[in-house]
C-alpha cells in the first residue's frame, strides 16, 4: 500500500465468522489537496476463480444452478441463481483452484483452462479478485455427476444449456450473476460458440 494520498488511521475488526469484515478509518488527500477523514467497512473473502465450460461441436455450454442466500435476502423469490462453476483459492494457484472447482462442481474434468482475464467484482466493499478462465469441453471428460461437496454444503445442479439459450437467459432475467453474464458476453464477442 503505497498511494500516498491515503494515510490509514485505525482499522477495527468486526467480524471473523467467516472471513474477515474491518472498518479503516483513513485520510484521504483529495486532488486539491485538501484532506479529509473517510470510513470503510472491507469485507475480504480470499480471490476466487471462474470458468465457462463450451462445447464447440454441438454448441452448449456447463452452468451451474444453486441456492444463494444473499439473492434471496434482495428480492429472488427462490434464492436459485444459474451461473458459472466458481470456487474461492484455497491452497493453490488460480489454475489449479478452477480445475478443482470444475471436477468437483460439474463433474467435467478439464485438461486445459485458458485465463482471459480478472476483475474485481465489487470493488466499493470486498477485496476479492476473480479470474476468468474458459475451457472446452466434451462427453468424453465427464468423470462423475458434479454438485458440489457434501462437506461444503454444496447442493448443485448441473446444467448443459445450448449457448443461444444462454445468451436469451441474460435478456430475460434468468441469468443476473455478474461473472456469468461477462463470460458467456465473452464468448460472444471473441466467437467462441455460434450466437
Amino acid at each position: 500500500m503505497t498511494n500516498p494520498k491515503i494515510n490509514i488511521l485505525n482499522s477495527e475488526l468486526l467480524s471473523d465468522n467467516w472471513y474477515i469484515l474491518k472498518k479503516f478509518e483513513y485520510e484521504y488527500t483529495k486532488n486539491d489537496g485538501t484532506v479529509e477523514i473517510q470510513k470503510r467497512e472491507v469485507y475480504d473473502r480470499g480471490n476466487g476463480a471462474t470458468i465457462l465450460l463450451y462445447d464447440k461441436k454441438v454448441q452448449n455450454v456447463i452452468l451451474i444452478r444453486q441456492f444463494r442466500m444473499p439473492t434471496y435476502l434482495n428480492g429472488n423469490e427462490s434464492g436459485m441463481v444459474v451461473e458459472a462453476c466458481a470456487g474461492l483459492l484455497e491452497e493453490e494457484n488460480a489454475e489449479e483452484c478452477i480445475r478443482r472447482e470444475s471436477e468437483e462442481e460439474t463433474g467435467y474434468k478439464v485438461n486445459y483452462v485458458r485465463k482471459i482475464f480478472e476483475s474485481y467484482m465489487s470493488p466499493g466493499s470486498v477485496t476479492e479478485i476473480i479470474h476468468f478462465f474458459v475451457a472446452e469441453y466434451s462427453k468424453d471428460m465427464k468423470v462423475n455427476e458434479g454438485g458440489g461437496l457434501a462437506s461444503e454444503h454444496e447442493n448443485i445442479e448441473v446444467l448443459e444449456i445450448p449457448f443461444t439459450k444462454a445468451l436469451q437467459m441474460i435478456r430475460n432475467g434468468e441469468i443476473k450473476d455478474a461473472k456469468t453474464i461477462m463470460l458467456l458476453q465473452y464468448a460472444q464477442i471473441h466467437g467462441l460458440l455460434e450466437s
